[in-house]
């Protein structure tokens, strides 16, 4: 019964280009007291693609064009920042969750925190979509 009501609102939530938002994948998973991993797998079930990963990346124009990535290296990171994010990452790598809640903790957007991890170096893995 979930999938069916997962798939409804997944259509009904589909942008101008067939996909669905990374944000909007949450706000369904929050509505049908779900996890969001059960949302985009129901999604990939059905062909429905993410977009607008709010870390930056992926989703955010044509791949092949390469504007699939909007998140940018080389900015500047806050001291702070960037040594909670050296503490947490795990040979180079940093759950997209832990992402979120270290942008929540140093009230960052979470494009700003994906651009940090950008500049560190560190890679975001896993999604809480699934997704990479």
């Amino acid at each position: 019964m979930k999938d069916q009501e997962i798939i409804e609102e997944l259509r009904a939530s589909l942008e101008d280009d067939g996909r669905v938002t990374c944000a909007t994948m949450y706000r369904i998973s929050g509505k049908l007291d779900v996890e969001p991993i059960e949302v985009a797998t129901v999604a990939n079930e059905v062909d429905i693609r993410a977009s607008q990963c709010q870390l930056g990346l992926f989703g955010h124009g044509a791949k092949g064009e390469g504007k699939g990535r909007i998140v940018q290296s080389g900015v500047e990171v806050r001291e702070e920042v960037a040594q909670r994010l050296r503490d947490v990452q795990v040979d180079g790598r940093l759950s997209c969750a832990t992402a979120w809640e270290i942008a929540s903790e140093f009230k960052l957007k979470r494009l700003d925190l994906g651009n940090a991890v950008e500049t560190l170096g560190i890679s975001v893995a896993p999604c809480q979509l699934g997704f990479f």
